[in-house]
Formats: structure tokens, C-alpha cells, sequence
């Protein structure tokens, strides 16, 4: 699986977050410990087993493009 990655390098740290994965965030020394980190952070948080309480429900929500993206897609 690909998920987008935001990464940027602030002052001597690289920081970074997966889009699709909120949470998934790291800061490293270099970009290739960032990216590494990124990665295990996914697969972790893919791994991870969520129970589901039977009085739970699931489901989607929708929410209105923001004005910056309707341009995009003009």
C-alpha cells in the first residue's frame, strides 16, 4: 500500500505525518530515518487490532470540499 507523506525539514530535524494515517508522525535527523520511521509507524498502527463494541456503530461522514481545493478541481 502507498500513502501520501508530508515532509519538510525544520531547522536540524525532519519532520513528517502520513496523510491517510493521522497520528502517524515522526521527527529524525535525517530524511531516510524519517521515512523509515513513517513507515514503521504504519505498519504498526495497521497492525494494531481495534475491538468493536457491539453497541458501536460505523460510519461515513461527509464534509464539504474547502474553498483552496474547489479551485483544483475547476
Amino acid at each position: 500500500m502507498k500513502y501520501r507523506a508530508v515532509i519538510k525539514k525544520v531547522g536540524e530535524w525532519w519532520i513528517g505525518w502520513l496523510v491517510e494515517l493521522p497520528g502517524v508522525n515522526a521527527q529524525e535527523k535525517t530524511k531516510e530515518e524519517l521515512i523509515d520511521s513513517l513507515k514503521i509507524g504504519a505498519q504498526e498502527m495497521l497492525a494494531t487490532e481495534v475491538p468493536f463494541e457491539p453497541e458501536a456503530v460505523m460510519t461515513t461522514i461527509s464534509i464539504p470540499d474547502p474553498d483552496w481545493a474547489k479551485t483544483l478541481n475547476s
